[in-house]
């Protein structure tokens, strides 16, 4: 497992700068996927059939719900594992996915899901958060409100940390609920991939390849930004503008 070096007293701006790169390394991931296929993610739901994007976001809400309970309940029984292991058994699974093509693709999607979420789960606790605590949980869901490897980013699109729902009755549903549709599109683009000709098992392995890694350098960029509040006793929205504007001037 990756060691997180957590200071009694950080610099805030260093570490705003650590977590700045990180967000610009997880953009550039999905400059891989784009070469991989060709610079087209546009059009990539559209080659998905009207049955499968109907049901889209149904199933990964499904996909969702499902993933919390075993991602939860896998930790019982199996212990954190370093990053490249859950990277790897991922990759696996979208070779598998890939392999038998849309079916088995639309399959797989529920176990890829819970397996990027034991993952966040890992990172969570990497900076000192109990993964069985609810909003430690919350977070986690949280994570896939980013945009997702595919999409256009420029770096300072942080939306998905700022999103606010309170710990109220349901709160975890409608989180979900919430979050659904957009991960919906972002895992279409996954199993759109993984139909490209020729490509089948490949393409499958290596788009869950890079989610892996996207998702994980979200949450570094994430719980980061959260033990960063904590340990210098920065409001998290504060931290969250700076970032941006940090983010922005490298694009300037």
């Amino acid at each position: 497992m990756d060691d997180i070096v957590i200071v009694d007293a950080p610099n805030v701006e260093d570490e705003l700068e650590k977590l700045a790169s990180r967000y610009r390394d997880a953009s550039g991931i999905g400059v891989k996927a784009l070469t991989m296929l060709g610079g087209k993610a546009e059009g990539l739901l559209d080659r998905l059939p009207e049955e499968i994007r109907s049901r889209l976001d149904g199933a990964t809400e499904l996909a969702l719900r499902t993933a919390m309970q075993t991602a939860q309940g896998s930790r019982k029984v199996l212990p954190d594992q370093a990053e490249w292991v859950n990277t790897a058994a991922t990759t696996a699974m979208g070779a598998a996915g890939g392999f038998g093509g849309l079916p088995a693709a639309f399959v797989e999607l529920p176990a890829t899901t819970a397996m990027l979420l034991r993952s966040i789960q890992g990172v969570a606790t990497q900076y000192g958060f109990d993964p069985a605590a609810e909003n430690v949980q919350f977070d986690c869901i949280r994570v896939f409100a980013a945009s997702g490897p595919l999409a256009v980013d420029d770096g300072a699109d942080l939306a998905f940390i700022s999103l606010r729902l309170t710990l109220s009755g349901g709160a975890m549903q409608k989180l979900i609920a919430s979050v659904a549709p957009r991960l919906a599109a972002v895992l279409g683009q996954k199993l759109a991939a993984q139909t490209v000709p020729v490509l089948g098992a490949v393409a499958g392995a290596s788009i869950n390849l890079i989610y892996a890694q996207y998702y994980q350098q979200i949450a570094h960029v994430h719980f980061g930004l959260r033990r960063l509040a904590i340990d210098a006793d920065v409001p998290m929205d504060t931290l969250v503008k700076r970032l941006e504007i940090k983010m922005n001037k490298r694009l300037t």
